[in-house]
């Protein structure tokens, strides 16, 4: 089995690069930083072959645009929907013909839990991470006879290096509002996706999977 993980230089991505390389899986990975097998923006340049592409993780996105609606740039918009949203299709697109050839595929898009809930200050990243739900909800209508799954993953706090890098007032405050006490383990994510990827998760298709420790949950009470 193959895969390709864009966005694989840290954080998620290379947690999931690692993980299902300890299964077996041959990983292609794709990042713009060093380190990975192709030095690429998915949004702009031209993907490496990817027809025989069994597993596709479109996981590489922006996270660090923050304005509110009334004061985003159109730029600011455009970069977060390019690379998050198309920059994730372009990937798709180039693993979809050889998937339903082989009659065999999985596509499991890293999404946000910010694409339902939304997320103040990130406009962009919030309609970006919704539209992956839309996209891998289609590929799955459209391939589910030919043996291919899509599905979203969407993490809520994950302990990447970004979100450590953040001041400690502000990682005191997202912790305290954590119903799980602690934020996920970029591995835990990882795992998921492994299992979505299996051949085992063969009847999981066109889900929106929640991994955020009751982030979503409503744990107010009146009791």
């Amino acid at each position: 089995m193959k895969a390709v993980v864009t966005g694989a230089a840290r954080g998620i991505g290379a947690a999931i690069a690692a993980v299902l390389a300890e299964r077996g899986v041959e990983v292609v990975t794709i990042d713009l930083a060093e380190g990975c097998d192709h030095r690429v923006d998915v949004a702009r340049d031209p993907l490496p072959d990817l027809s025989d592409v069994d597993v596709c993780v479109p996981n590489a996105a922006i996270t660090n645009t923050v304005a509110p609606a009334h004061r985003m740039t159109p730029a600011q918009w455009q970069r977060d929907i390019d690379v998050n949203l198309s920059g994730a299709f372009r990937t798709v697109q180039a693993c979809l013909a050889g998937m339903r050839e082989r009659g065999f595929g999985r596509v499991i898009a890293i999404s946000s839990g910010a694409a339902q809930a939304g997320l103040p200050g990130q406009v962009a990243y919030s309609a970006s991470k919704a539209g992956l739900i839309g996209m891998v909800k289609t590929i799955a209508a459209e391939n589910v006879a030919r043996g291919i799954t899509a599905n979203a993953v969407l993490p809520g706090f994950v302990e990447t290096e970004n979100v450590l890098a953040m001041p400690p007032e502000v990682l005191e405050r997202a912790r305290a509002g954590l119903p799980a006490g602690r934020m996920a383990a970029p591995r835990e994510v990882a795992e998921l996706v492994a299992y979505l990827a299996s051949e085992q998760a063969g009847y999981v298709t066109g889900q929106a999977i929640g991994i955020d420790g009751g982030l979503a949950l409503n744990t107010r009470s009146i009791t």
